[in-house]
């Protein structure tokens, strides 16, 4: 087979480092790629949301199955545009990419179809969010209807905070179009998790459980980000919770979105809020999770193709994965200053030591070649995964591949899996 994987981050560097394992597989390519992704795949120049491009490029090349990793493509409909060529492709059409792409869009389908969240109001007026916000109080949370890079969303802890985040969203259009509108919710407190899912629109095929450290600073400090680092498996989901999870969230949400006209295919991630025993939804996004992919996925022990390719032709009917009975830690190094702003092209040192340690793999994630030096092109670089027979180990493992990589002013979290311990 030869796979085409769109995106050039980390989440697709593990997605393609796991499909190069597969006996089914000959040839991957990836657009853009990276670095690291090179070592693995062609990297063909095409921008992960160029998708005439993507599609005559799959076309010419006679692409088996094409991955899609980033959010952005989907919202635009490239599996539209692939399944119209008569191409397989991974992944929900545009219709159904609505679940990430819009957070009123996914307020309302778990309203209709009863499924656990906090409750929310949808608002496209300004004043009428402010006197929403002094009418409900603080602790509240704001979130930019579109997609902002998982930075869209404000928790606030004061009125004036709240007011401050729908000016910034509304009036100073800092997340641009994806601010036209604001949702509004109430405030859930307790521990998050990421449960993912594979479907085809009918059947469902739940991965093992995971959580990401979302806050830039330990102790879960500071603002937002895309992800600072994860790990799998979470112990917050229990068994008894992961069926919860499945009958009360994944389930409904897959029947409803086939009721509702747009059936959902690929990966379903659903961003949690667990308290007391009990889950409810902070958020859907329509792709797999990124840095919670790369510990997901050096824990598979399956071959991640066939359930790819049954997704893609809505022929699921695999029930269960294999996974390595380990735990694995994915600590993200960023450029200092992420998520505001940081310098570029600053060259990375060890590497080449870090990939020599046993039971570790770097995922590039925000890099670029230049002058035949590895720099740093983004705000999340690297995100070094770590593979242990427990939670300590991979994390003794991860921060054992950190300390031999360094550039200027590099940023990384220190107690990436501390909730894991202290349970």
């Amino acid at each position: 087979m030869k796979i085409l994987v769109v995106g050039g981050g980390g989440r697709e560097h593990a997605l393609v480092w796991k499909i190069a394992q597969s006996p089914l597989v000959e040839k991957i390519y990836c657009a853009p790629g990276n670095p690291g992704i090179a070592e693995l795949a062609e990297c063909v120049h095409i921008g992960a949301d160029e998708l005439d491009e993507l599609c005559a490029f799959a076309k010419a090349e006679a692409v088996d199955l094409t991955v899609v990793g980033p959010e952005v493509p989907l919202t635009m409909g490239i599996v539209d545009m692939f399944q119209e060529a008569g191409l397989d492709i991974f992944g929900p059409n545009k219709a159904a990419a609505q679940i990430e792409g819009s957070k009123g869009f996914s307020k309302d389908l778990m309203a209709r179809h009863q499924i656990p969240t906090a409750a929310y109001k949808s608002f496209t007026d300004h004043a009428a969010a402010v006197n929403y916000i002094r009418e409900q109080g603080a602790p509240i949370v704001v979130k930019a209807d579109g997609l902002a890079a998982g930075k869209g969303v404000i928790v606030a802890m004061s009125e004036e905070q709240a007011i401050a985040a729908v000016d910034d969203i509304m009036l100073d259009k800092v997340f641009g179009a994806a601010g036209a509108s604001v949702v509004i919710e109430e405030f859930m407190d307790g521990e998050e998790a990421s449960f993912f899912a594979f479907t085809d629109g009918r059947n469902i095929l739940p991965l093992a459980s995971s959580q990401d450290h979302k806050r830039v600073n330990d102790n879960d400090e500071g603002p937002n980000t895309g992800g600072m680092g994860a790990y799998s498996p979470a112990p917050v989901v229990t068994e008894k919770l992961h069926d919860i999870i499945v009958d009360s969230i994944v389930r409904p949400t897959v029947a409803g979105m086939a009721a509702d006209g747009c059936p959902y295919v690929g990966i379903l991630y659903v961003g949690l809020m667990i308290r007391d025993g009990q889950p409810r939804v902070v958020e859907y996004n329509a792709r797999f999770g990124d840095p919670e992919a790369q510990p997901l996925l050096m824990r598979m022990k399956s071959d991640i193709v066939p359930v790819l390719q049954a997704c893609a032709r809505g022929e699921l009917q695999q029930d269960s994965i294999d996974w390595y009975d380990k735990a694995a830690v994915c600590v993200v190094m960023a450029s200092g200053g992420y998520p505001g702003a940081f310098e570029k092209g600053l060259p990375i040192a060890g590497l080449e030591r870090a990939a020599m340690l046993d039971d570790l793999v770097v995922f590039h994630a925000g890099t670029k070649l230049k002058e035949g030096q590895i720099v740093n092109n983004g705000g999340r670089v690297l995100g070094v995964t770590g593979l242990g027979n427990s939670v300590r180990e991979a994390i003794d493992k991860a921060y054992e591949g950190v300390a031999a990589i360094d550039w200027q002013d590099v940023h990384y979290r220190k107690d990436i899996g501390a909730r894991a311990l202290n349970r």
